[in-house]
């Protein structure tokens, strides 16, 4: 597929986000029980290590594979988002890199590429010399994110692939006689009429995370002028562009006009934010597609806004005055997956890869709606309400198509930067212009 540039520049722009972590959305903790040693040294054992999917669905796709592989052994641990970075951070320096990583676009994967195999051989042999048409369109350009000049190697495939956006809790918006917003101007007499109408945060901001401070951000900046603010990360503007200054400012709009609730800073996204969103707590908050997780059927308990998804509705952020005249979609790679340069039995760990992203683990897994397939065509086996099998359609088929902009930056200064500019934005220690040309000066300094 061939974009315009602008847009080519928009999903190529990245860095490490969490969903729920992924950024923390999905994150899982590590288990005591499992091997302290990343590699397998053993050739019918293959080591993961990850921050995703979450423990419990990650358990049912080994399952399932070992099960078809009986003599193959699976040394699996789930962390923390911030915990597994160490992690693998400290494995990759003393050589106990995993078999099978998992990594996100861009930096990431671009921090241990010298250390995974380029993945087009593995790719073919299972798939076929066509196996790229399988894939998003946006999660095989995020793939390749970062690689220096004529690279074209993947050192990463995409397992599950998201949009950013907005959840309403449908009961507290029909009860209050709302709508989920369409403009900015909806969102503000939303927001008024929800504070009116009872106890629970109108518009929930965790904005303690720098990953969510981001994609809201990016949501905004898209809303504005679709793909400038790449072209700043890219050199082509300055970050000091007056519809840049403008995004900031938006988000400042976020506290300064009374939308995200007091203390919004102090607030993180896993595990309060969702907690008190689940609650019913909330009547909106940020997040994305992997909220859909929430009604996994499998589950021994799932609170009745979630169950089935029968209290939560996506929408879109809205769009601004003088933007673009429909929502950006924004998204792309929730979580991929690599192999380690070291691995034992490189096959095996490439065939273990390929059967998570398509295969029966592929299956398992989306049984579970972690979050959207990498792969197209693949959905549930069973759904448990006409309205989760509503928004899974709509997430899939009719919003992940359409993404074209990119929930990440590709520099992690400059993801770093603008997280905090938008943190002392929100905390009124820098006015928009001021939050713009903090992140001007790190790019200066990039070179």
């Amino acid at each position: 597929m061939t974009l315009p540039t602008t847009a080519r520049r928009g999903i190529q722009a990245g860095l490490a986000l969490c969903l729920g972590a992924t950024m923390a959305a999905c994150a899982g903790s590590a288990d005591p029980e499992e091997s302290a040693d990343g590699g397998s040294g053993d050739g019918q054992t293959v080591s993961f290590r990850s921050w995703s999917p979450i423990e419990q669905t990650t358990r049912q796709m080994i399952d399932s594979f070992t099960e078809a592989n009986p003599d193959v052994t699976i040394d699996s641990t789930i962390f923390n988002y911030p915990e597994y970075l160490v992690d693998l951070q400290t494995r990759a320096s003393s050589g106990t890199m995993p078999d099978i990583v998992g990594l996100q676009p861009g930096a990431l994967t671009q921090q241990y590429r010298e250390k995974l195999m380029p993945l087009e051989e593995c790719a073919a042999r299972v798939w076929g010399d066509d196996w790229e048409s399988k894939f998003h369109p946006v999660g095989l350009e995020q793939a390749r994110m970062g690689n220096p000049e004529g690279d074209e190697h993947y050192y990463a495939l995409p397992l599950l692939v998201q949009t950013v956006n907005l959840w309403a809790n449908s009961e507290l918006l029909d009860a209050a006689g709302v709508e989920p917003p369409a403009t900015w101007d909806d969102l503000k007499a939303a927001v008024a009429t929800l504070g009116d109408a009872g106890d629970a945060a109108p518009f929930l901001l965790p904005a303690k995370d720098g990953w969510l401070r981001n994609v809201v951000f990016l949501q905004i900046a898209n809303n504005l002028e679709p793909g400038r603010v790449y072209q700043a990360e890219n050199g082509e503007v300055p970050w000091t562009d007056a519809r840049i200054v403008e995004a900031f400012d938006y988000w400042s709009r976020l506290f300064t006009e009374g939308i995200a609730q007091d203390g919004a800073l102090a607030l993180d996204s896993y595990p309060n934010g969702v907690n008190q969103f689940e609650a019913g707590n909330a009547a909106m908050i940020p997040l994305g597609a992997w909220w859909i997780q929430q009604s996994d059927p499998s589950k021994t308990e799932i609170p009745p806004l979630s169950d089935g998804m029968s209290g939560y509705e996506p929408f879109l952020f809205p769009t601004l005055p003088g933007g673009a005249p429909e929502s950006q979609l924004v998204g792309g790679i929730d979580v991929a997956l690599g192999i380690s340069t070291d691995a034992a039995n490189p096959d095996l760990a490439c065939d273990v890869l390929t059967d998570w992203i398509a295969g029966d683990g592929a299956q398992v897994l989306i049984n579970t709606f972690n979050d959207l397939p990498a792969v197209t065509g693949l959905d549930p086996e069973e759904f448990t309400s006409d309205k989760q099998e509503q928004i899974w359609t709509q997430l899939t088929q009719d919003w992940m198509p359409e993404v074209q902009w990119s929930r990440y930056f590709e520099s992690p200064q400059i993801d770093t930067a603008v997280a905090d500019a938008l943190a002392g934005v929100a905390a009124g220690q820098l006015t928009p212009q001021q939050a713009a040309e903090s992140v001007q000066a790190v790019q200066d300094q990039q070179g």
